[in-house]
């Protein structure tokens, strides 16, 4: 999330391209998630884990790859598209010979920008497979090799990992996107540009590398845990009591968390014989309301805050004019700290105030509705969106009925300009104009 806007700059994306980039990790996690933690929890969980980690890893790398795959960035004036020198001054006086864009070239780029865009699709999928099996079966695994009372602080501690995470990535690409893309390849003494221009792409690529190094080597120790650790002796006097009543394919779980159903007595079970189960213990799952409701909650809360976290940073960059890295330092410095916060204020209050299950949903719930009334206020809160010659006003704000906008006008027909990059200028009539050219500007 923190170099989206760098990929969008980098590679000429749209916002609903990277988007999709965001979205993808998502899927290759929804396409496995139900197969692995049914029949992980069968298998040897540790060892799944460990794969998934070096699966992930791959994938961080994979993210990386683009950056060596296609060619040097370079800004010089006018460079977007195919290198027109003066593209956004006005040639009405004949100042450029450029005829246009050359059509092979654009063709070229093209191509290499959707290779590209495919690449990071696919390493996030990766990313997302690999993730699959750490929540379902880590959380197990701990569940059932600790003491019950113990359980609740570690899955405690796991799930802030998980806030805490996003926090150090925020400030990691902070740091990367200080660093100038092609670095490793170019002397950067001889840059006449700084993170502060608009011209300025970071090293999006340098936090997949690290995190896919990181990613690696904290796998391998997973391979040497056991399938299932010595029992201990406190189990046995403990009980508790079930969300879901017992069924005839459900009997209480042994010391490794799998569930064991009728199908599980028969030796020569195949592995369509289980598929066929899923769909039945799905139902049997979905069939009570308090365990539906809870997902249909989690999947809303989702919703807000993985739509709000991947789009803050292009808003606060574009409405509050910050550079990327600022956005990034502001996200991991304030946003994620809350959440970490959030998590250790509801479980203290969970237990200072010893509340029950339905006490913790109506804290969940007051605690909900004051976020709502918040987020409403959004749309109360805000600039108005300043005037924009020939796109939100006409030209010298004459009455011109708004239907009739367009961005070229008679003063600026024969400038040349093009459309297909927003370098805005603000003119001394305070009105903002799509670029210099647009404006009539003969020269810088």
């Amino acid at each position: 999330v923190s170099v989206l806007t760098t990929l969008e700059r980098r590679f000429n994306l749209q916002s609903a391209d990277v988007g999709v980039i965001a979205s993808s990790f998502e899927i290759g996690n929804l396409a496995l998630i139900l197969f692995v933690s049914y029949f992980g929890a069968r298998g040897h969980r540790p060892r799944l884990i460990g794969c998934g980690g070096i699966v992930m890893a791959l994938g961080a790398l994979l993210s990386a790859l683009p950056e060596f795959l296609t060619h040097q960035y370079e800004y010089e004036s006018g460079e977007i598209r195919w290198g027109a020198e003066g593209r956004d001054v006005c040639a009405a006086n004949g100042s450029t010979s450029d005829e246009g864009p050359d059509p092979d070239l654009i063709c070229r780029n093209r191509t290499a920008t959707n290779m590209m865009y495919l690449l990071l699709i696919g390493a996030q999928v990766l990313l997302g497979i690999g993730a699959t099996p750490v929540q379902p079966l880590g959380v197990s695994y701990i569940d059932d090799h600790v003491r019950r009372k113990d359980s609740s602080l570690y899955i405690g501690i796991l799930f802030t990992m998980l806030v805490f995470g996003p926090a150090c990535g925020f400030i990691l690409g902070s740091f990367c996107t200080k660093i100038y893309v092609d670095a490793v390849f170019i002397d950067t003494s001889k840059l006449d540009i700084t993170p502060d221009d608009p011209r300025w792409i970071g090293a999006w690529w340098g936090g997949f590398l690290l995190c896919g190094a990181l990613l690696f080597f904290s796998s391998l120790p997973m391979f040497g845990f056991p399938q299932s650790l010595p029992p201990r002796p406190e189990h046995a006097g403990e009980s508790e009591q079930a969300m879901l009543p017992e069924r005839d394919y459900e009997r209480p779980k042994p010391s490794n968390g799998v569930l064991r159903h009728a199908l599980d007595g028969e030796s020569s079970t195949t592995c369509f014989q289980q598929l066929r189960v899923i769909p039945k213990v799905t139902k049997h799952l979905l069939s009570n309301p308090v365990f539906t409701c809870i997902i249909l909650a989690a999947c809303m809360e989702i919703a807000v805050v993985a739509g709000f976290a991947a789009f803050l940073g292009k808003y606060l960059e574009q409405q509050f004019n910050l550079t990327t890295s600022s956005a990034n330092q502001l996200l991991g410095m304030t946003a994620i700290p809350c959440a970490c916060l959030g998590i250790f204020l509801g479980g203290l209050l969970v237990k200072k105030l010893s509340l029950s299950a339905l006490g913790a949903i109506r804290m969940a719930m007051l605690v909900n509705l004051v976020s709502t009334a918040c987020y409403v206020s959004f749309l109360f809160l805000g600039c108005d969106t300043g005037p924009v010659a020939g796109v939100t006003v006409p030209y010298g704000n004459n009455s011109t009925p708004t239907s009739s906008l367009d961005p070229y006008s008679p003063c600026n027909n024969n400038c040349e300009c093009q459309t297909d990059s927003f370098t805005p200028v603000c003119g001394a009539d305070g009105v903002t104009y799509l670029s210099a050219c647009f404006a009539g500007c003969s020269s810088t």
